[in-house]
């Protein structure tokens, strides 16, 4: 019995042990699961993938660049790539010479990657990114299966050169070297897809298929005029060659909104091919935005604003230029041709008196001087979302020398660019407001915000400015600039460029002009600058001021502005014109300084053979049309004189404080809309 009771109890333990192994056996197998499933399920997914298949990133398409007219001016555009399986080849050498002959490849550097990529048991291999349409064609009729195709895009800009230095160009990866291209790069490169590449045990390609179809980037509608920017193309490169500049640049800016509708280098470059050499290289360089430069005469714009805001100076008060020769410590300051004695401030700006301008820096002070220059934008960036943009120099207060004040009055020891001036010149011509320049008008459709203007002088400081430059058009060095059917004004600047290397000046010239029109109520500013002229012809006057007059033209010709001015009225008939309005005193004055009419003796080669008077041309009034009688403004402050002039249609140009004591024209007399009239105010 104790026989059958312990055989009976070790079948049990012998079952229990079973048992026990079952249940082990099962938690070990469940462990398994759940480590295969769970635990380590994403390990061994991936394991899998990467032996069943190839992930392959699809680039986005960037986002289409139009201009404000919506003409495109950058794209992306579908075209092919080629890949291949490199175990599916059916002969290395073969695929090798058939590859390198459709495509234009080198056959020993492609033989190399196909045999490496099949030695390391690769299934995917890209032979050629963004090949052609006719390559695409050829490959395609071959009808191989080893040979695959994958659609992506490639960046085209339609009109070449065009508008080149504000796009910019993309690298073969699509991503922005340059220009816009670049600024906005995350704005415009979109997000990239992706695909898959099925294979078989022995990794061999069975399919594609795309998880995720790539979203183009933002579409961008710039700023940029087209039709204008080309003017300023060809004009900029007519006047570069003409004088042999090494570079080149010019910009047109609405001064009220700060919009630029052009902006172009010279040498430019086609975004569509790729630089090679280093002057290829260079073009690509923004002239106008990262290299800035010495002014020159240019920069009295400033000095005169700063003057006629802080000190008793007006546009009559007279300054001593020393007959072209002054002292100062450690060097002496020579008038560039001719010495004058005693000119008006307005001459002094007319005739680009170097003297004269120290002088009038000299009563401005270098505090606020240095607080002008500023308050006119120089010495920070404008923020236009381009790249490598320079502040420009302008030393801190204290870091300037004994002569540093006379050198800025003149625009020396201070470098800009040439969005600065365009930027400064239009504070002038919009009234006094220092505005946002401006590059994009919608990014993905959406409107981009504007930045609200900043006043920095007063608008009858600004008004005056205008017809102190408009002086410089019809009896300065600025002739050149002057406009059939509109008023113009402006600045011209010849600055001598620094040799570094030997510590001084040379002979050839930073030459420049900036100016608007029309005069009352300019539409437009323009900058124009060419680097490395030489000669008298090579002068800001005589090089840069004629390609404004071009692009002026055009430019006013392509918005549709009214014009201001009869057609075809001669320099000399414009000139007259305006001594029977509001520069009768600056005329006079003239004559008496010189002892001559300043007009006559510099257009004399302009006059028509016969008397004018013979003619039935009156050069008083030259044929301009009359008006409505002139209200009286007398007695008036200079607000409610400018309510009036509002109300009314016309400009005012004001000089003095309290009330309006006289005024030209007087009242009754007729006149014209859009008019300037001046006023003279007392207490």
């Amino acid at each position: 019995m104790e026989h059958l009771d312990d055989a009976r109890r070790k079948a049990v333990q012998r079952l229990a042990w079973l048992a026990l192994g079952v249940v082990l056996w099962g938690v070990a197998i469940l462990a398994k699961l759940v480590s295969l499933q769970v635990i380590h399920h994403n390990v061994y997914l991936a394991r899998e993938r990467r032996q069943q298949e190839q992930q392959i990133e699809i680039p986005a398409p960037r986002g289409t660049i139009v201009d404000r007219n919506g003409e495109k001016l950058a794209m992306s555009i579908p075209v092919d790539s080629v890949f291949v399986d490199p175990l599916r080849l059916p002969d290395v050498r073969t695929a090798s010479e058939l590859l390198s002959q459709f495509l234009s490849l080198p056959y020993d550097e492609l033989y190399k990657r196909l045999d490496t990529a099949r030695s390391q048991n690769r299934g995917f291999l890209w032979v050629k990114r963004k090949i052609t349409r006719a390559e695409s064609e050829r490959l395609h009729a071959l009808r191989l299966d080893w040979i695959q195709f994958q659609q992506e895009s490639r960046r085209l800009y339609p009109d070449g050169t065009v508008a080149s230095h504000v796009v910019g160009s993309v690298f073969g990866d699509e991503q922005g070297s340059d220009g816009i291209e670049k600024g906005l790069d995350k704005e415009l490169e979109g997000h990239a897809g992706t695909a898959r590449l099925l294979t078989d045990v022995k990794r061999r390609g069975i399919d594609l298929v795309v998880d995720t179809a790539p979203q183009a980037g933002k579409p961008l509608k710039l700023t940029i005029d087209g039709r204008i920017q080309f003017v300023v193309e060809r004009e900029l490169n007519t006047a570069a060659e003409a004088h042999h500049a090494r570079t080149g640049a010019a910009i047109v800016i609405n001064p009220y909104n700060g919009e630029i509708l052009a902006m172009a280098n010279w040498p430019s470059f086609d975004p569509n091919q790729a630089p090679v050499t280093r002057e290829q290289k260079l073009a690509h360089r923004d002239l106008g935005l990262s290299v800035p430069f010495e002014p020159g005469s240019i920069f009295k714009m400033v000095t005169l604003s700063a003057a006629l805001e802080t000190t008793t100076l007006r546009p009559d008060s007279l300054i001593n230029c020393h007959n072209g020769f002054l002292p100062l410590p450690g060097r002496v300051v020579h008038e560039a041709h001719r010495g004058f004695g005693m000119l008006t401030v307005a001459e002094v700006l007319e005739k680009s008196s170097n003297i004269g301008a120290i002088e009038i820096g000299a009563q401005v002070g270098p505090e606020r001087m240095y607080e002008y220059v500023q308050r006119f934008g120089f010495g920070s960036r404008t923020g236009l979302p381009l790249p490598a943009e320079s502040p420009g120099l302008l030393r801190k207060l204290n870091r300037w020398g004994t002569t540093s004040l006379a050198s800025i009055s003149m625009g020396q020891e201070i470098s800009t660019t040439s969005v600065q001036l365009a930027r400064a010149c239009s504070v002038v011509a919009n009234g006094g407001f220092l505005v946002q320049p401006k590059l994009v008008l919608e990014e993905g459709g959406v409107k981009t915000p504007d930045v609200a203007p900043r006043r920095v002088i007063q608008a009858s400081t600004a008004i005056t400015m205008r017809h102190l430059m408009e002086g410089v058009v019809l009896r300065g060095t600025g002739k050149a600039a002057h406009l059939s059917g509109y008023t113009s004004g402006g600045k011209t600047g010849t600055a001598q460029i620094f040799d570094v290397a030997n510590h001084h000046y040379t002979k050839t010239y930073n030459a420049s002009f900036m100016g608007f029109a029309p005069v009352n109520n300019p539409a437009l500013v323009i900058v124009v600058t060419l680097n490395g002229t030489s000669g008298n012809s090579g002068m800001g006057g005589s090089a840069s001021a004629p390609a404004f007059h071009a692009i002026a033209t055009e430019a006013l010709r392509l918005l549709d502005v009214p014009k201001d001015l009869p057609d075809d009225v001669p320099l000399l008939q414009a000139k007259k014109a305006k001594v029977s309005n509001d520069d009768v005193s600056d005329l006079a004055i003239t004559e008496v300084a010189d002892g001559s009419s300043n007009i006559l003796e510099e257009d004399e080669s302009a006059k028509p053979a016969a008397d004018p008077a013979e003619s039935g041309v009156n050069l008083i009034h030259a044929s301009l049309p009359q008006g409505p009688a002139m209200p009286d403004l007398r007695g008036k402050t200079l607000r409610a004189a400018l309510e009036t002039a509002s109300i009314e249609g016309f400009t005012l140009a004001a000089e003095g404080s309290g009330v309006v004591r006289a005024q030209s024209p007087a009242p009754g007399e007729p006149w014209r809309p859009g008019q300037n009239v001046s006023v003279r105010l007392g207490r």
